[in-house]
């Protein structure tokens, strides 16, 4: 291949690097409505993912002759990704239907349906860079420009992650995003088809194919060098979320960060690759990324958290988001550099001039991705809920140690140069030893750990497969739960309040339940709350974390009264979302514990597509609970998700809980058929012999009389249209949810919010009925209100 060549390819690589990371944004988010968001669909899907790439780039050099174009194979590649991506944003809906139908839900099952989906476009994308290797010799500059090429592939990649993350999924849908990525992918497969017409087909390399022998431990250092940058991945994404708040943005600018250094490094490998000894740079790129796993460990704990912007640049969002790369890039940027810059030096390593550089890149990249593979899941799944996020990156130290070693293998070690390297793996030790362990206020307050003043002292910490979650005491005789950098509950009677709500008014409003279905677990005060109902013989509690229920009963046991030693309880631990579309069961009543809508991943439960699986899942006169949080949110947010549910169920009730006299959260309610509510026959139950435990709960909150629960009410959906009338709707194309809550994450008008809510609300005629002195005592009350 020419030199003059070369900038129109690498400009292809890019743009086909930036459509690849908008189908991956879209894919996972996409396939997560099927099989779930819990971290076993996604290492399911992340190793789907990686692993048809590994398969791609091993089997193109296989099944595709030599004597073809390495453009016009490009272009057909091209073309085949931007056809699969079309049509995997199709079939889901279909294969969703397919899925829920079958009612077997398992590994295997989330497994098949990620392999279909994923496997024949991600084949095609592991075979790209194979595909035009054979265009260069397998010499140190041909090689040093495969590097450039896999650099450029990775800057498109950034572009892609950004574009998709802050501008497309923002303002249009998944549907939009992908015709941007196949439209990319067709400009590329256009521009390489008419360029192999102009080039002739003998600017294609012919080379023999040469065994491993001594290239080995080069292909096991790489793989080594992926399984450490993809579980570092992991374990900062889960630690820097927790400082820059667990959204969607953050993820995509840890993505993003990330992608920057492997693409600066691939650059820099490429260069080194052509002057100095490939396989020394490659070990000492090891070593050094060891330490910048360290350095990494260090700054996220004792630096980034304490880094300050004025009130007045907080408040600006995009002023935000570019302070949160740069503290982001302080933390990972060093390694991802070092890891970029191994691929290069890998393929350098194990190059000679008579093999086929086809194969040279299948192998290494295979080698690369297959790490990855272990790395993300081995991570994410075994390590971090075994030994924790410090043991981790100690873990990583020591892999990347190790992956110096072996590409430093084979060679003659003089008195300096073996003095030098016991001195580095001395250092390392070192450095291993002092990485300092998670604080609990991190896991406990992430980005407010500095700005607590009420911290307490932690009575639990535990780092889960899914979520890190702690248990503190403030110092006042209260408890908080917290998971994942933001409380959850706490017996504060705000929050007392709200999780009962959450319990009582459906158990109440539904004359006879007998089956509950609990979507999350909390500290269990929801879920607890129907245990105190005769009549309720069955309760179901889906949680995606195993480590809270065991975690929370044991703090939280006197509220929730013992709900999960209850014999009617059964723990389903899944993605909700998932265990709604899979089980065949309906239920009296589904009401959810608090899951913050701002949290990347939680909004696929307030679409209007999981409403309406919701739906189908009550029996007749079943009642459906919603929360909604008005903290830690602004107006656009709010409205979205009361429009979304009124979509679904036009005559739900809205019913509010207040911190001090103002708003602060939200109950949404509706009901499967008419709703009226008797206000004299409430109060009658409440009465009942058999309610007296339902009583005293209630009172232990606040609320002495069927009319006091009832005083609480906010609005129903009927009334609120005009108010709604240009609210966006949640769906599962859209998400929009997430990117709404996100950006109003740090907005602090709850009482606004609600003042205004209230503003627009009238006395719901028709839905109360009872006795003219209730009736007035009700009325009374909404007017305090």
């Amino acid at each position: 291949m020419s030199r003059r060549f070369l900038p129109l390819l690498l400009a292809l690589f890019a743009a086909s690097g930036c459509a690849a990371l908008i189908y991956e944004v879209v894919w996972l988010q996409l396939l997560q409505l099927v099989i779930g968001s819990s971290a076993v669909s996604m290492g399911v899907l992340l190793g789907t993912y990686m692993g048809g790439m590994c398969l791609g780039s091993i089997a193109m050099p296989r099944m595709v002759s030599a004597r073809r174009h390495p453009l016009r194979v490009y272009a057909l590649i091209e073309a085949g990704i931007g056809i699969f991506g079309i049509a995997v944003l199709f079939g889901v809906p279909h294969v969703s239907r397919l899925y829920g139908a079958i009612g077997l839900p398992g590994i295997l099952l989330r497994g098949a349906v990620s392999a279909v989906c994923l496997l024949p476009p991600t084949a095609l994308m592991g075979a790209s860079l194979p595909a035009i290797a054979r265009w260069v010799r397998a010499t140190p500059r041909g090689v040093s420009w495969l590097g450039l090429l896999y650099g450029a592939n990775i800057a498109g990649a950034v572009f892609g992650c950004l574009l998709a993350g802050f501008y497309l999924l923002r303002l249009y849908d998944m549907a939009v995003a992908t015709y941007a990525a196949a439209a990319l992918n067709g400009v590329v497969a256009l521009i390489a088809a008419v360029w192999a017409v102009r080039t002739p087909a003998a600017g294609a390399v012919r080379s023999q194919v040469l065994p491993l022998r001594g290239a080995w431990p080069v292909y096991a250092a790489i793989a080594l060098s992926g399984l450490c940058a993809l579980g570092a991945e992991v374990v900062w994404t889960r630690l820097l979320s927790l400082l820059l708040g667990a959204t969607v943005y953050t993820f995509s600018i840890i993505l993003a960060v990330f992608l920057i250094g492997l693409g600066i490094g691939s650059g820099a490998g490429s260069f080194l690759a052509r002057r100095v000894t490939p396989r020394i740079a490659l070990g000492v790129c090891q070593a050094l990324a060891a330490a910048a796993v360290a350095w990494a460990a260090f700054t996220i704990v004792n630096s980034v958290p304490y880094w300050r912007i004025s009130a007045a640049h907080f408040q600006n969002r995009w002023f935000r988001f570019g302070f949160d790369v740069l503290r982001s890039a302080w933390a990972i940027l060093p390694a991802a550099l070092l890891w970029g810059a191994s691929f290069p030096l890998a393929l350098a390593s194990a190059a000679s001039r008579r093999q086929d550089p086809s194969r040279l890149v299948g192998r290494t990249y295979a080698a690369n991705t297959a790490g990855a593979i272990a790395g993300a899941v081995g991570f994410s799944l075994v390590l971090i809920p075994w030994v924790g996020t410090q043991q981790s990156e100690r873990v990583l130290m020591g892999l990347a140690g190790l992956a110096a070693m072996l590409a430093l293998a084979g060679r003659r070690w003089g008195l300096r140069a073996g003095a030098a390297l016991a001195a580095s793996i001395a250092v390392v030790v070192w450095l291993g030893w002092r990485v300092p362990p998670v604080p609990w206020m991190m896991i406990a307050y992430g980005r407010r750990m500095t700005t607590e003043t009420a911290a307490g002292r932690p009575l639990y910490v535990h780092e889960g497969v899914n979520s890190s979650i702690a248990v503190s005491e403030p110092g006042d005789g209260q408890r908080y739960f917290h998971v994942s950098g933001k409380v959850e509950a706490t017996t504060e009677s705000y929050d007392m309040r709200l999780q009962r709500m959450l319990g009582h008014i459906p158990a109440l409003l539904h004359s006879n339940p007998q089956s509950v279905l609990v979507v999350g677990f909390g500290a269990g005060v929801t879920a607890g709350s129907f245990v105190l109902y005769p009549e309720v013989r069955r309760i179901v509690i889906c949680e995606i974390e195993r480590a809270i229920p065991p975690a929370t009963s044991r703090y939280f046991g006197a509220e929730n009264y013992g709900v999960l030693r209850d014999p009617r309880t059964t723990m389903v631990y899944d993605d909700a979302r998932h265990y709604v579309l899979t089980t065949r069961d309906k239920f009296d009543i589904i009401t959810s514990d608090p899951i913050h809508p701002w949290v990347k991943g939680t909004s696929t439960l307030y679409s209007a597509e999981y409403f309406e699986l919701c739906k189908r899942h009550l029996n007749p006169g079943g009642v459906i609970a919603q929360w909604v949080p008005l903290y830690e949110s602004d107006l656009e947010t709010v409205k979205s998700e009361l429009a979304t549910f009124f979509r679904v169920f036009p005559n739900g009730t809205i019913w509010g809980n207040d911190n001090g006299g103002e708003g602060y959260d939200m109950v949404l309610l509706a009901q499967a058929g008419p709703a009226n509510i008797d206000v004299d026959a409430l109060e009658q139950r409440l009465s009942s012999a058999g309610h007296g435990p339902v009583q005293k709960s209630l009172r232990d909150v606040g609320f002495w009389s069927a009319v006091g629960i009832l005083s609480t009410y906010a609005g129903r959906g009927s009334d609120l249209e005009p108010w709604l009338a240009h609210a966006q709707i949640n769906n599962d194309l859209n998400l929009r949810l997430q990117y709404l809550a996100g950006m109003g994450l740090d907005s602090y008008n709850a009482p606004g919010i609600y003042a205004e809510l209230l503003g627009v609300r009238r006395f719901p005629e028709g839905l109360f009925t009872g006795s003219g002195e209730r009736m007035a005592e009700l009325r009374s009350a909404l007017g305090a209100q």
